[in-house]
């Protein structure tokens, strides 16, 4: 008996790749990212585990939104997608998909994800998934990308906003350890990015994005990383007496940023030479920071109340 898989037809083999297309479109590893944030938050809302079914939609509202606001920026950087070698194989930089379709998708995944948050969820958190989306597309993407080099710093505001969204979910309001909760995205986002833009300078300077590392020496980068790992961690030792955190949490915040401020210093000894040779090691060690510490913000709320 012949195991040979049968042949996709053409048609199938088309749609597979308009779905692909369309899934590449939102960003995917950006969202999983942002929903790292997400489920850890409304744990220590809810001081415990909340409704299955509620974390289900609101995981599912959080994605739509993210990926909504992601196409949008997708759109409106297909001409600078083109020339970056990072971002050269996106689905508009190589034809894969129109402007119209992406266009088009990028306003049905946003009107979808607040109405899905609207009913299924509540209308804070709908009403935060609607700024959200505006804030990446109109104050980050056309109003700031292309001016200056704080882009991403306050287009990190965007980016903090699964937390306030996850919060809400479970709540109803916003209290002060959600807004410390958004302060951490906030403070964590330029530290985490800028050494992508040290890796892909020259893409950057060739499509015009005046980031940080193209209009700043490397010296001034590493400078500002420091600062802001420095911001981040006090960020995450507030939200102890704010949010009433535990041992576990404790204890993961303060080793996981003396490592992250010993990694900042590490990158910025670099930049005292002429070339930073390893800018990648910190974005990717920021990727692994974020999580671990809101692996311990889930679990620190689950012990902590089971004992007292």
């Amino acid at each position: 008996m012949s195991t040979q898989a049968p042949n996709l037809t053409p048609e199938r083999r088309s749609f597979g790749r308009k779905a692909k297309a369309f899934f590449e479109l939102t960003k995917p590893r950006v969202i999983e990212l942002l929903l790292v944030s997400t489920v850890p938050t409304m744990i220590l809302a809810q001081r415990g585990i909340p409704d299955i079914w509620l974390m289900v939609a609101t995981i599912i509202g959080g994605a739509l939104s993210a990926g909504s606001a992601n196409s949008f920026n997708c759109y409106i950087d297909a001409d600078i997608d083109k020339i970056m070698g990072r971002t050269k194989a996106r689905p508009l930089a190589t034809g894969e998909l129109t402007k119209t379709e992406a266009y088009v998708f990028a306003w049905g995944l946003g009107v979808l994800s607040v109405v899905w948050l609207a009913v299924l969820v509540n209308l804070l958190a709908a009403a935060l998934s609607l700024a959200a989306i505006l804030f990446y597309v109109f104050i980050y993407t056309l109003l700031l990308k292309r001016r200056t080099p704080q882009n991403i710093v306050w287009g990190g505001a965007a980016g903090s906003m699964p937390v306030l969204i996850g919060w809400a979910a479970v709540t109803g309001e916003l209290s002060a350890a959600a807004w410390i909760l958004f302060l951490i995205i906030f403070l964590w986002t330029p530290p985490h990015y800028w050494p992508l833009s040290l890796r892909y300078k020259e893409d950057y300077a060739k499509a015009g994005v005046p980031m940080l590392p193209v209009v700043r020496n490397n010296r001034t980068v590493g400078v500002q990383i420091i600062l802001y790992a420095w911001a981040l961690v006090t960020s995450t030792l507030l939200l102890i007496p704010i949010a009433s955190m535990g041992l576990i949490y404790s204890l993961t915040a303060i080793a996981a940023g003396i490592w992250f401020i010993s990694e900042s210093y590490r990158l910025y000894r670099q930049s005292l030479s002429s070339e930073i040779k390893s800018p990648m090691r910190l974005f990717h060690g920021s990727i692994s920071y974020l999580t671990v510490l809101f692996v311990a913000i889930a679990i620190d709320p689950l012990l902590y109340f089971n004992f007292l």
